[in-house]
């Protein structure tokens, strides 16, 4: 599943592997949780920067 993306994550591709909202991948990259950059007004997350956040994966379900 990993695999199927590129190597540049868009916040709807990281919303896909994580299992979460928008708001929740805008929280963690202003949190300084997913490493990431901007290009204009779109973010970009490298791929090989994407873990699983602490505050998801220490969540409650």
């Amino acid at each position: 599943m990993f695999d199927q993306y590129d190597e540049i994550l868009t916040v709807a591709d990281v919303m896909e592997l994580l299992y979460v909202g928008k708001n929740t991948v805008y929280r963690l990259l202003h949190e300084g949780e997913l490493k990431a950059f901007r290009i204009g007004k779109t973010w970009k997350i490298p791929k090989a920067c994407l873990s699983i956040p602490r505050k998801i994966a220490h969540r409650d379900r």
